[in-house]
């Protein structure tokens, strides 16, 4: 019996460290072509970038699969008394704790950021969803 052949298009590769962190809420790395069949079966609305030196090369397929995207920009740091804007920080907790942008990924270029800003999804999730 020969093996099953599969085409790259059948191929589903999620970005780099993803991880659900509630329902409708996804955290990862930067997305890159790999992922884009990965992606259009979670049928994302919002892409979150956190980061604010943005390498994409993903416009086209965002657009083309009617991804809205926010961009942030908060600077990257693993300093763990490093103050981030709050008035950043605030509005980013406000686009992830609206449904109307769910399904939403969030990331930044190495997952610093989105990992640490999860962190706070918890104790939201007690009082506001």
């Amino acid at each position: 019996m020969e093996p099953q052949r599969y085409s790259e298009s059948d191929l589903l590769i999620p970005p780099l460290n993803f991880g659900m962190v509630y329902p409708g809420i996804y955290r990862s790395g930067h997305p890159n072509n790999n992922n884009h069949n990965f992606m259009k079966k979670m049928k994302l609305k919002t892409i979150l970038v956190l980061c604010i030196e943005e390498v994409s090369g993903n416009e086209q397929f965002y657009q083309d699969s009617g991804i809205q995207v926010l961009e942030f920009g908060i600077e990257g740091n693993k300093e763990p008394f490093v103050n981030m804007p709050e008035d950043v920080i605030r509005r980013a907790l406000q686009v992830l704790l609206d449904v109307r942008y769910h399904p939403i990924l969030i990331h930044c270029n190495k997952v610093r950021l989105s990992t640490v800003s999860c962190l706070w999804l918890p104790n939201l999730r007690k009082s506001h969803i």
